[in-house]
């Protein structure tokens, strides 16, 4: 999914760091991985949203080490 296909509200929501994007679906979620992907979950709230519903919609399994 390109950026350009999210909607408006996800695609403002996915800029910012600081700012949690709300429930999104796995291809919403992909596209914020490769947007953050120089982040980490503990200090960027859209990446951390995305890997959780990543994880939740079982296309991403976290090591036992990532796991808190």
């Amino acid at each position: 999914m390109q950026l350009s296909d999210v909607n408006m509200h996800i695609a403002a929501a996915l800029l910012g760091c600081g700012t949690d994007p709300g429930p999104m679906d796995a291809e919403q979620a992909h596209a914020a991985m490769q947007l953050h992907l120089d982040c980490t979950v503990d200090e960027c709230r859209v990446r951390r949203r995305a890997r959780n519903t990543l994880v939740d919609a079982g296309h991403c399994v976290l090591e036992q080490r990532a796991i808190r």
